[in-house]
């Protein structure tokens, strides 16, 4: 593995994916249910009708813009695993600041897309410091940025529920939420007549996994990261600065990050509850850059993927009898089939294991 090709390593995770479903509809099989009409509800589920394509578009876009903040630490040699507290940050700041700026600019069209786009800055700034913080402590401060990434995971969750549910509660809210932000703030139906997804918004993703794909082969910047991140002494050698490097990278993943929370916030809720119920698409976005050799461009048809995975458990939830458990261990089976050799070659590239490259 510390010796394969991107594209040998893509390959090898998706031989695993299909394995992993092999194995689930095995699964399934033993638990006395159909596997044959499990598969058939699992595609019905993620592109039976309009609806379910939408649905599926919609966790793909969250994925893949997740996936692309962990490729860009991953890509580094750095372990952000703390993308969910920068995702759940940068949301909480895109509503805030739009319910905070709304009465000073005109509603209609003009002030939508004005308190979209400075909602949306609001997002990738809080995001991106909230990426910086961890890079700081692993820079200057030689903490490992596992643990203090997983923590802040925790401290965002935690404080960002206080606040929806104390001092930004919205006035006469019996849950834990904001107030919603203005009807008008919220992007096109574009092809899907949907409430909850935009074809801007995935386009907005594209956009951004495009803008970094460039940023990480063409750029000096680019360079620096990888060079930093997998090659110390060569990029002393060169003049860069590796420390600075790292916390410029944890803060461009938390950025990232923080378009995926301010495109939930606006597309998905149009206001903010408590993070503890929204999904976990910090921590599956993991498993999504795995699975694309932690290629940005890779990681959109691997969030496709878990986009069509996620979207075909919630029908299946509703319309078949298996166990909500099952089809959660199966998702389970995907993420450990794919994660696994990964995971390992990335161990022996960072321990010095496997000879020489």
């Amino acid at each position: 593995m510390l010796n394969a090709s991107v594209g040998e390593r893509i390959a090898i995770a998706a031989a695993s994916t299909t394995l992993a479903i092999l194995i689930g509809l095995l699964v399934v099989a033993f638990a006395g249910y159909d596997p044959a009409q499990f598969l058939g509800n699992v595609v019905v589920g993620a592109f039976g009708d309009a609806n379910a394509l939408a649905r599926t578009l919609k966790f793909t876009t969250l994925f893949i813009l997740t996936g692309v903040a962990v490729a860009i630490a991953f890509r580094a040699g750095v372990f952000n695993i703390g993308v969910q507290g920068q995702f759940v940050v940068g949301g909480f700041a895109t509503v805030v600041a739009i319910l905070q700026l709304a009465p000073f600019l005109p509603t209609g069209a003009t002030g939508g897309v004005l308190l979209m786009l400075l909602g949306t800055v609001a997002g990738v700034i809080a995001g991106g410091a909230y990426g910086a913080l961890p890079g700081i402590l692993k820079a200057y401060g030689d903490a490992n940025e596992i643990v203090t990434t997983i923590m802040l995971n925790f401290i965002a969750t935690g404080v960002v529920g206080y606040l929806v549910d104390g001092p930004f509660r919205g006035e006469g809210n019996r849950a834990p939420n904001t107030a919603r932000i203005p009807e008008y703030v919220s992007l096109p139906r574009v092809v899907f007549d949907v409430p909850d997804f935009s074809v801007v918004g995935l386009a907005v993703t594209l956009a951004v996994v495009v803008g970094i794909a460039w940023v990480l082969a063409r750029t000096r910047f680019g360079y620096d990261m990888v060079t930093s991140g997998h090659q110390v002494a060569a990029a002393a050698f060169s003049g860069v600065n590796a420390k600075r490097t790292v916390v410029a990278t944890m803060t461009l993943s938390g950025m990232v990050a923080g378009v995926a929370g301010a495109l939930f916030a606006i597309m998905i809720q149009g206001y903010y509850s408590d993070p503890a119920g929204i999904g976990t698409y910090g921590f599956d976005a993991i498993a999504v850059s795995l699975l694309a050799a932690n290629n940005p461009l890779g990681v959109v048809p691997a969030g496709f993927l878990f986009g069509a995975l996620d979207s075909a458990g919630s029908h299946i939830r509703i319309n078949s009898d298996v166990p909500v458990q099952l089809i959660d261990g199966i998702i389970g089976l995907v993420v450990l089939f794919v994660a696994v050799p990964e995971l390992f070659r990335m161990a022996a590239e960072r321990t010095g294991l496997g000879g020489e490259n």
